[in-house]
């Protein structure tokens, strides 16, 4: 008999291991035994059970005692407390401790199988949950996904979730954002990544009347200049990960068949008739607002609302200017290798503060670019002012110094006839910040930079002023 999972009983009483492995081993597990929690922990570092079945009143390391140690040793490991003395303080005590359950003695055969068995599905789920967030991480390092700011740490929280799943994705954003690197990683960090390729496409790139070739394949003859057959992404991508980049500007007719295949799962090449079968997932990529799109009539709603079961919505850079840094290193670090140059990856910070004000329209691909530059043309081995572009260097707002004539404070303000100090000074700062943001379309950051001020003091101040 295959067995369900791996588990270890620790009982001073030679009975009741007796009676638990009997149990235990006729409902396919595989059991082992201990007498103290000594011999207990010492099986746990030779072998990690899936549960552990652990007596709560044992002489010497008692079992509240042992489960501290266990889960030292393993702060994954699910262990199920059984007592004789089952108090409502015995089972919160040890549910504080981090126990998974608590059993009474004497038990029925029934709440001791249906309590392990929930303990298996536990330990087996957490272990899925190490993998993909192993995965994860890896594929986010091969592909250069940096994420320092909370936003970016929020998708790659999000692409855990949806990376073992089948489901349809769409990645929205501004172009250079990373959308294909997150593409990337929902595949390379799902059970795909095993069972086929991932395959990217760029809809934007391909004229209309040759993308249902590329997409779906054709017979040859199916239409002038089919001189062969020619097997589709979708085909190819079977098992695997279908990438649409720039989703936004197939054809009506594109996007109905693009439609029938997330639906039936199943496409026709050109000049066939006999439907094929595909498990292809489709993660989806515009820089338009898909939404306005379906709104004025170029873009089918029913294809919009199957494509945007998962939305992630990808910050342009500045907006997350904390991910300017280390992404600036990842970066001459990759251009150091590609260049044979030794560029110290610390930045001064002058030039980061240039950096972090500049709004990168061009999003995290402009970066790379600035990066690359300067790692090419640097004469010595820091990243210089000298390497930067014009319009870093000379960013062309500025906010200018105020004025009695900007009209912050009136020039007819009467304060012969008194005034509430307090509320003109909370005046002033309200229309100074909001000028400061307005200049810095609402990046809090740069405005701060603008003001002179701490960004969390600026941050405070907005909160207290209630300015949107």
């Amino acid at each position: 008999m295959p067995r369900k999972g791996s588990l270890l009983v620790v009982d001073d009483e030679e009975i009741m291991r007796d009676v638990l492995e009997t149990l235990l081993s006729s409902a396919g597990y595989s059991v082992k035994l201990a007498r103290t929690g000594e011999e207990g922990l010492e099986l746990y570092r030779e072998q990690v059970f899936d549960v552990v079945l652990l007596d709560v009143s044992m002489p010497g390391m008692g079992g509240l005692a042992t489960l501290d140690a266990l889960l030292t040793l393993d702060p994954e490991a699910v262990a199920v407390m059984i007592t004789a003395y089952a108090t409502f303080e015995t089972a919160v005590s040890a549910w504080q401790r981090g126990a998974f359950n608590c059993i009474r003695k004497p038990f029925e055969n029934e709440d001791i199988l249906r309590v392990v068995e929930a303990g298996v599905r536990r330990r087996r789920k957490d272990e899925e949950h190490a993998q993909l967030k192993r995965a994860l991480q890896q594929s986010a390092d091969k592909h250069g996904i940096v994420a320092r700011s909370a936003v970016m740490r929020d998708i790659l929280a999000l692409v855990e979730q949806v990376a073992p799943a089948r489901t349809t994705v769409l990645i929205q954003g501004e172009s250079g954002t990373g959308k294909e690197l997150i593409a990337r990683a929902i595949h390379f960090a799902s059970p795909r990544a095993k069972t086929g390729q991932f395959v990217p496409v760029n809809c934007g790139n391909i004229p209309t009347e040759l993308l249902e070739s590329e997409l779906f394949g054709h017979t040859r003859g199916a239409f002038t200049g089919a001189f062969t057959a020619k097997k589709g992404l979708f085909d190819i991508a079977d098992g695997g990960t279908l990438f649409l980049d720039e989703i936004g500007n197939i054809s009506f007719e594109t996007q109905s068949k693009l439609l029938r295949v997330i639906q039936e799962r199943e496409f026709i090449p050109l000049g066939e008739t006999t439907p094929r079968r595909v498990d292809t997932r489709i993660v989806a990529a515009t820089n338009l607002d898909l939404k306005q799109a379906v709104t004025e009539g170029k873009f089918r709603e029913d294809l919009f609302y199957r494509l945007n079961v998962i939305a992630i919505k990808m910050p342009p850079l500045r907006e997350r200017p904390e991910d300017i840094l280390p992404l600036a290193r990842h970066f001459i670090r990759k251009y150091n290798a590609e260049n044979q140059r030794q560029m110290v990856e610390d930045i001064d910070p002058d030039v980061l503060a240039l950096l972090e004000a500049y709004p990168f329209p061009g999003n995290v691909r402009e970066l790379e670019n600035v990066i690359e530059r300067a790692v090419v043309i640097s004469r010595s081995d820091h990243l210089s002012l000298e390497c930067l572009r014009d319009e870093i260097l000379n960013p062309p707002a500025r906010l200018a110094a105020p004025s009695l004539s900007d009209g912050l404070l009136p020039a007819q303000l009467d304060v012969s006839q008194g005034i509430r100090f307090y509320d003109v000074v909370a005046q002033f700062e309200i229309e100074l910040i909001q000028r400061a943001l307005d200049l810095t379309h609402n990046h809090q950051s740069k405005a701060a930079k603008l003001l002179g001020l701490n960004p969390t003091t600026l941050n405070s101040k907005i909160k207290n002023y209630n300015i949107k």
